[in-house]
Protein backbone atom coordinates (compact mmCIF):
# COMPACT_ATOMS: atom_id res chain seq x y z
CA UNK A 1 0.00 0.00 0.00
CA UNK A 2 1.44 3.37 -1.06
CA UNK A 3 1.47 6.00 1.62
CA UNK A 4 1.04 9.56 0.40
CA UNK A 5 3.74 11.96 1.58
CA UNK A 6 2.51 15.48 2.23
CA UNK A 7 4.59 18.65 2.15
CA UNK A 8 4.22 18.81 5.95
CA UNK A 9 6.19 15.53 6.19
CA UNK A 10 9.15 17.13 4.40
CA UNK A 11 8.79 20.74 5.53
CA UNK A 12 9.21 20.88 9.31
CA UNK A 13 8.63 24.60 9.76
CA UNK A 14 6.88 25.43 13.03
CA UNK A 15 5.33 28.66 14.28
CA UNK A 16 4.83 28.99 18.04
CA UNK A 17 2.58 31.85 19.20
CA UNK A 18 2.44 32.46 22.95
CA UNK A 19 2.67 35.58 25.14
CA UNK A 20 4.40 33.70 27.98
CA UNK A 21 7.97 34.45 26.85
CA UNK A 22 9.83 31.96 29.09
CA UNK A 23 7.46 29.16 27.98
CA UNK A 24 7.77 30.29 24.35
CA UNK A 25 11.58 30.16 24.47
CA UNK A 26 11.69 26.76 26.23
CA UNK A 27 9.23 25.20 23.79
CA UNK A 28 11.07 26.70 20.79
CA UNK A 29 14.39 25.19 21.94
CA UNK A 30 12.79 21.82 22.65
CA UNK A 31 11.09 21.69 19.25
CA UNK A 32 14.31 22.71 17.46
CA UNK A 33 16.00 19.78 19.22
CA UNK A 34 13.29 17.56 17.68
CA UNK A 35 14.14 18.70 14.15
CA UNK A 36 11.79 21.64 13.55
CA UNK A 37 12.75 25.00 12.06
CA UNK A 38 11.06 27.29 14.57
CA UNK A 39 9.66 30.81 14.26
CA UNK A 40 8.10 32.49 17.31
CA UNK A 41 5.56 35.24 17.86
CA UNK A 42 4.20 36.68 21.11
CA UNK A 43 0.98 38.23 19.79
CA UNK A 44 -1.87 37.55 17.39
CA UNK A 45 -0.71 40.42 15.15
CA UNK A 46 2.84 39.08 14.92
CA UNK A 47 1.56 35.53 14.37
CA UNK A 48 -0.70 36.68 11.51
CA UNK A 49 2.22 38.51 9.87
CA UNK A 50 4.41 35.41 10.06
CA UNK A 51 1.65 33.22 8.60
CA UNK A 52 1.16 35.67 5.70
CA UNK A 53 4.92 35.93 5.12
CA UNK A 54 5.58 32.17 5.02
CA UNK A 55 2.87 29.85 6.25
CA UNK A 56 4.51 27.05 8.29
CA UNK A 57 3.60 23.39 8.05
CA UNK A 58 3.03 23.21 11.83
CA UNK A 59 1.82 25.66 14.47
CA UNK A 60 1.37 25.75 18.24
CA UNK A 61 -0.85 28.66 19.25
CA UNK A 62 -1.97 29.87 22.67
CA UNK A 63 -5.72 30.44 22.79
CA UNK A 64 -5.68 33.69 24.79
CA UNK A 65 -3.13 36.30 23.87
CA UNK A 66 -2.79 39.90 25.01
CA UNK A 67 -4.08 41.31 21.73
CA UNK A 68 -6.77 38.77 20.89
CA UNK A 69 -7.65 35.16 20.26
CA UNK A 70 -5.18 32.59 18.92
CA UNK A 71 -7.96 31.07 16.81
CA UNK A 72 -7.47 34.00 14.41
CA UNK A 73 -3.94 32.71 13.72
CA UNK A 74 -5.27 29.15 13.19
CA UNK A 75 -7.93 30.42 10.78
CA UNK A 76 -5.37 32.44 8.78
CA UNK A 77 -2.98 29.48 8.66
CA UNK A 78 -5.75 27.18 7.42
CA UNK A 79 -6.52 29.66 4.59
CA UNK A 80 -2.86 30.13 3.61
CA UNK A 81 -1.82 26.50 3.96
CA UNK A 82 -4.64 23.94 4.15
CA UNK A 83 -2.24 21.00 4.72
CA UNK A 84 -0.77 22.55 7.90
CA UNK A 85 -1.18 20.92 11.31
CA UNK A 86 -1.91 23.24 14.24
CA UNK A 87 -2.68 22.74 17.90
CA UNK A 88 -4.17 25.14 20.45
CA UNK A 89 -2.70 25.56 23.93
CA UNK A 90 -4.63 27.17 26.74
CA UNK A 91 -4.34 27.80 30.46
CA UNK A 92 -7.85 26.52 30.97
CA UNK A 93 -10.05 24.53 28.72
CA UNK A 94 -13.68 23.79 28.10
CA UNK A 95 -15.66 21.80 25.58
CA UNK A 96 -16.98 24.82 23.66
CA UNK A 97 -13.54 26.26 22.94
CA UNK A 98 -12.14 22.81 22.08
CA UNK A 99 -14.92 22.29 19.52
CA UNK A 100 -14.38 25.78 18.08
CA UNK A 101 -10.62 25.19 17.81
CA UNK A 102 -11.13 21.94 15.90
CA UNK A 103 -13.74 23.53 13.61
CA UNK A 104 -11.27 26.31 12.83
CA UNK A 105 -8.66 23.75 11.78
CA UNK A 106 -6.70 22.78 14.88
CA UNK A 107 -5.79 19.09 15.03
CA UNK A 108 -5.58 18.99 18.81
CA UNK A 109 -6.21 21.01 21.96
CA UNK A 110 -3.82 20.83 24.93
CA UNK A 111 -4.19 22.37 28.37
CA UNK A 112 -1.21 24.20 29.83
CA UNK A 113 1.16 23.31 31.21
CA UNK A 114 1.88 21.06 28.22
CA UNK A 115 5.41 19.77 27.85
CA UNK A 116 7.39 19.45 24.61
CA UNK A 117 6.73 15.70 24.38
CA UNK A 118 2.95 16.25 24.47
CA UNK A 119 3.20 19.03 21.88
CA UNK A 120 5.41 16.91 19.60
CA UNK A 121 3.07 13.92 19.90
CA UNK A 122 0.03 16.07 19.08
CA UNK A 123 1.72 17.65 16.05
CA UNK A 124 3.05 14.41 14.57
CA UNK A 125 0.24 12.00 15.46
CA UNK A 126 -1.37 10.13 12.58
CA UNK A 127 -4.64 11.99 11.86
CA UNK A 128 -6.53 8.68 11.86
CA UNK A 129 -5.49 7.67 15.41
CA UNK A 130 -7.12 8.95 18.56
CA UNK A 131 -5.17 10.81 21.20
CA UNK A 132 -4.07 8.81 24.22
CA UNK A 133 -5.83 9.90 27.43
CA UNK A 134 -3.49 11.90 29.69
CA UNK A 135 -1.69 9.97 32.42
CA UNK A 136 -2.12 12.71 34.97
CA UNK A 137 -4.98 15.07 33.97
CA UNK A 138 -5.92 18.14 35.99
CA UNK A 139 -8.45 17.41 38.69
CA UNK A 140 -11.91 18.96 38.46
CA UNK A 141 -11.01 21.15 41.46
CA UNK A 142 -7.88 22.38 39.66
CA UNK A 143 -9.82 23.14 36.45
CA UNK A 144 -12.39 25.10 38.51
CA UNK A 145 -9.61 26.98 40.31
CA UNK A 146 -7.87 27.80 36.98
CA UNK A 147 -11.14 29.12 35.56
CA UNK A 148 -11.78 31.32 38.62
CA UNK A 149 -8.21 32.68 38.43
CA UNK A 150 -8.62 33.46 34.74
CA UNK A 151 -11.88 35.37 35.26
CA UNK A 152 -10.32 37.15 38.27
CA UNK A 153 -7.40 38.32 36.08
CA UNK A 154 -9.76 39.37 33.26
CA UNK A 155 -11.69 41.45 35.79
CA UNK A 156 -8.41 43.16 36.74
CA UNK A 157 -8.37 41.46 40.15
CA UNK A 158 -11.66 43.04 41.18
CA UNK A 159 -13.25 40.53 43.60
CA UNK A 160 -16.75 42.01 43.43
CA UNK A 161 -16.84 42.05 39.63
CA UNK A 162 -15.40 38.52 39.43
CA UNK A 163 -17.98 37.22 41.93
CA UNK A 164 -20.78 38.85 39.93
CA UNK A 165 -19.58 37.32 36.64
CA UNK A 166 -19.15 33.88 38.21
CA UNK A 167 -22.55 34.15 39.91
CA UNK A 168 -20.88 33.51 43.26
CA UNK A 169 -21.03 35.21 46.65
CA UNK A 170 -18.13 37.63 47.15
CA UNK A 171 -17.07 36.09 50.49
CA UNK A 172 -17.04 32.60 48.97
CA UNK A 173 -14.80 33.88 46.18
CA UNK A 174 -12.48 35.57 48.68
CA UNK A 175 -12.09 32.26 50.55
CA UNK A 176 -11.27 30.44 47.32
CA UNK A 177 -8.74 33.08 46.30
CA UNK A 178 -7.05 32.94 49.69
CA UNK A 179 -6.39 29.19 49.38
CA UNK A 180 -3.55 27.50 47.53
CA UNK A 181 -4.21 25.95 44.14
CA UNK A 182 -5.51 22.38 44.30
CA UNK A 183 -3.49 19.62 42.62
Amino acid sequence: MDQQITTADIDKTLLIVDDDKPFLQRLARAMEARGFTVETADSVAEGLLKVQDTAPSYAVVDMRLGDGNGLDVIESLRRERPDSRAIILTGYGNIATAVTAVKMGAVDYLAKPADADEVYAALTRDPETRAVPPENPMSADRVRWEHIQRVYELCERNVSETARRLNMHRRTLQRILAKRAPR
